[in-house]
């Protein structure tokens, strides 16, 4: 997967952190709500905005620390 087509940095969009494309989620708030647990189901629910591929690029970006994949 090419994150770049999911994430961007945007310095006007949450001072340049990580967010999915077309969002202000930030990759760091989903990260910490996987991490505590919520499931993909949940976190699609209540972000109708996001995809399940959304949420694949988030993971593969978390341990390769936002280099393009």
């Amino acid at each position: 997967m090419r994150l770049r087509e999911r994430i961007v940095m945007d310095p006007e969009i949450l001072a340049g952190k990580p967010v999915i494309r077309g969002t202000r989620l930030s990759v760091e708030l989903m990260l910490e709500l996987m991490e505590a647990g919520q499931t993909d189901e949940e976190l699609l629910y209540s972000y109708p905005g996001i995809v399940r591929e959304d949420l694949a690029a988030c993971r593969e970006w978390g341990p390769v620390g936002g280099e393009e994949a």
